[in-house]
């Protein structure tokens, strides 16, 4: 029997990657070596709908940080919804991860979205970070 909570505990951090060509396989936070861990994610996508995704994701196990590539996520809902992906875009927010036992009971239908949310693991932050292209810049610009 899954855990019952009261109300959602937090646990990792998010980073939303808005960019193309950067993958971050080191953690732009602390420098390490990010890996490749599966997430069941938890979106919301306006007006009320919840949306789950197990999805492969780099994190980084220092800082406890989720990192997804953004056109990903709205490729993959927007293939689950039979829709277009610029109808999707800013339409959604990412909110937490779920255990999965309770993906696999939502995804059959066997908990409702009231007990989804009281299960449900929120981020405990949601960083962004800004790419610096490679090159030489002068001393005083670093």
């Amino acid at each position: 029997m899954p855990r019952k909570k009261s109300s959602p505990q937090k646990k990792h951090r998010f980073f939303l990657n808005p960019y193309i060509d950067c993958a971050f396989t080191k953690c732009p936070k602390c420098e390490t070596k990010t890996k490749i861990r599966k997430f069941p994610l938890v979106i919301h996508i306006e007006p009320q709908q919840l949306f789950f995704l197990n999805k492969k994701c780099k994190y980084c196990t220092n800082c406890e940080l989720i990192i997804v590539k953004k056109q990903e996520i709205e490729f993959l809902i927007a293939a689950g919804l039979n829709q277009p992906p610029e109808t999707i875009e800013n339409k959604y927010l990412v909110m937490g991860t779920i255990e999965r036992k309770d993906w696999q009971a939502a995804n059959k239908g066997l908990l409702s979205p009231q007990e989804i949310i009281t299960r449900m693991y929120v981020f405990k932050d949601q960083w962004d970070f800004e790419v610096i292209p490679a090159g030489w810049y002068p001393s005083e610009e670093k």
